[in-house]
């Protein structure tokens, strides 16, 4: 499980980079890198972790559910995603 002040700190990052997007295109377009340069680092999409949607656990994190290979594991085993079949794991 995740700490709670590392999760406020991805939600602090989302919401910066999603208030500087139209900004930062905007320059990218224009070929400022001055003007990129002085943006906020946290606002690049770049400082983003992948995170466990229900644990917040930042590895082993697999982009198709959005959660962790250990909770996808606990969730197929109890039948909770359908179409997955348990094999020798």
């Amino acid at each position: 499980m995740a700490k709670e002040s590392m999760k406020a700190r991805e939600v602090k990052r989302q919401k910066l980079v999603n208030r500087y997007a139209e900004k930062r295109a905007a320059l990218k377009a224009a070929g400022d890198q001055e003007g990129l340069s002085k943006l906020p680092r946290n606002s690049n999409p770049i400082r983003l972790h992948n995170r466990c949607k229900i644990t917040g656990r930042p590895k082993g994190y697999m982009r198709q559910f959005g959660i962790s290979r250990i909770q996808f594991r606990e969730m197929a085993s109890q039948g909770l995603i359908p179409g997955v079949k348990k094999a020798s794991w």
